[in-house]
């Protein structure tokens, strides 16, 4: 008896699955669906293209909000409506408020969370979830190329299309960020097409409207993975165990990450070739690039290349997946971080030249320590590679260098640093770079007093200068009045300025 109640599970487990990783999505791709993503892409084109953001995100938000609650009406769960809605009410107001970096993530977090929450019927806890808002961001995406050619049921146009959809969409944005960082590329590849540029196709536009359909199709056609227990039961049957490598598309499989590795590795060697030759080798630079052109241009969008890079190593050597043992593909991986490497050290370069041209702020501080933390992480990614470490020992690897990184900044007097950085390096003091910024200096606080002295007599005694100095003077006065207010750091500072005023008393 107990056997036959056992077979009757399995075989009602096995009547019970769908077809389709979602029970309430369909296999066949509606038009409406098609057509309300296109819609969505020309919004944002007429929204986003060439335009500056503001209450245009907000408008775009709420109308792919509208368009995923029509698209996927049948599967929504209606007792979570409204969390969801309230979520996503509460990611909108920061963006009306303004567009920022912080309030276009909240966003992007509360429409992830709103479909998450309505569409998704395999939720059991906040990891769950977290994993789903993983899936529908990072996966999400590259599904758009697949259910268009999994609509033609073409089973090895299908297959072709999945090896070679990932190499040629990341090593497409990994071109457009080599160009934006580098002013040589950027005029090489403009003499390759001389000419009327209104006559020909702008591959900007065509690669936005690509990238919208992308990014607006999980919204659009939601489709949510099982959780483990499910796909565990599923496995049960030898039938489902046969048949899932024949449909299902792997995006990430070892002949897919064979082929980004070489393309990535090609097109990276460009860039780095390039670094070697003018960065590190000092070849002059053609006459309409000066160095602080290539030296701003390359810092930023070379970073965000090596957080991509990063984030696509994780995914592709994840434990357990089919890349990790492979003795080709770990070589590749090896070379390619340490390209990356390089490209990191190289924006850490050129971000000093540009301070040896512009000086220093707080702002470029951060960006050489933010810098040094993705240096540090791929690092880690090696290490865990090499290691065969699992993912959550590179979380606490990366979560320690962070904290020490910032345990020791919190050491460092950085507006004394940068005062007197900027003091010493400026047209005044060194006879060569840009005037000082005098206004900045003061906006450090009482910190840079010292640096502020020497700039004033470099610039010899003004009244105005003087007496805002004295302002500051009685700032860290009134500080160090009270003994809640009193620091290690201001006691220096103030033992400085009494022994100044004693010296100059003593004159």
């Amino acid at each position: 008896m107990a056997d036959q109640a056992s077979f009757t599970e399995v075989m009602m487990t096995i009547l019970a699955r769908p077809e389709t990783p979602a029970p309430s999505i369909d296999s066949s791709l509606p038009p409406a669906k098609g057509a309300a993503a296109l819609a969505l892409a020309v919004l944002a084109d007429w929204l986003f293209y060439d335009q500056r953001l503001g209450i245009s995100v907000t408008i775009f938000a709420a109308t792919l909000a509208c368009a995923s609650l029509a698209a996927n009406l049948q599967s929504l769960d209606r007792r979570r409506l409204l969390l969801a809605g309230s979520i996503l009410l509460a990611g909108l107001l920061p963006a009306m408020e303004d567009v920022n970096a912080i309030s276009l993530t909240l966003l992007v977090l509360a429409l992830g969370v709103a479909l998450t929450l309505t569409t998704n019927p395999y939720i059991t806890g906040l990891a769950r979830g977290a994993a789903s808002l993983l899936d529908l961001f990072l996966v999400g995406p590259f599904r758009l190329g697949r259910d268009f050619v999994s609509a033609f049921n073409l089973p090895a146009v299908t297959r072709g299309f999945a090896l070679w959809l990932v190499p040629l969409v990341l090593g497409s944005l990994f071109v457009v960020l080599f160009v934006a960082a580098n002013p040589l590329l950027e005029k090489w590849i403009s003499q390759l097409n001389p000419g009327n540029p209104a006559s020909y196709l702008s591959i900007g536009r065509t690669l936005f409207w690509i990238v919208s359909l992308a990014l607006v199709w999980p919204f659009i056609h939601a489709r949510w993975r099982r959780s483990p227990i499910a796909m565990a039961g599923e496995s049960l049957s030898p039938a489902n165990h046969q048949a899932e490598p024949a449909s299902a598309m792997d995006f990430f499989g070892t002949g897919t990450i064979l082929r980004s590795l070489i393309l990535f590795n090609l097109l990276f060697a460009v860039q780095t070739i390039l670094d070697a030759v003018y960065l590190w080798g000092n070849v002059a630079l053609p006459a309409d690039i000066t160095y602080a052109a290539y030296a701003h241009r390359g810092a930023y969008p070379l970073i965000v290349t090596a957080l991509l890079a990063a984030g696509f190593v994780l995914v592709a050597m994840r434990p357990g997946g089919p890349a990790e043992q492979s003795r080709v593909i770990r070589p590749l991986v090896y070379v390619w971080v340490g390209q990356n490497l390089l490209l990191v050290i190289s924006s850490m370069l050129r971000l000093d030249l540009y301070v040896q041209f512009y000086l220093l702020t707080y702002w470029r501080i951060a960006a050489f320590v933010w810098m040094l933390l993705v240096a540090v992480g791929l690092v880690l990614i090696l290490a865990r590679i090499a290691l065969r470490r699992p993912n959550q020992w590179l979380i606490h690897a990366n979560l320690l260098a962070l904290t020490m990184v910032l345990y020791v900044c919190s050491l460092i007097n950085f507006a004394a640093i940068i005062a007197d950085y900027n003091v010493s390096h400026s047209r005044e003091a060194a006879g060569s770079g840009v005037n000082l910024d005098i206004n900045y200096l003061f906006r450090l606080g009482p910190q840079a007093l010292p640096a502020i002295d020497r700039a004033i007599r470099l610039r010899y005694v003004n009244p105005v200068l003087v007496s805002r100095r004295d302002c500051l003077v009685e700032q860290q006065r009134q500080q160090m009045a009270s003994w809640r207010g009193w620091g290690f750091r201001a006691w220096r500072l103030q033992r400085f300025l009494d022994g100044r005023e004693t010296r100059a008393a003593a004159s």
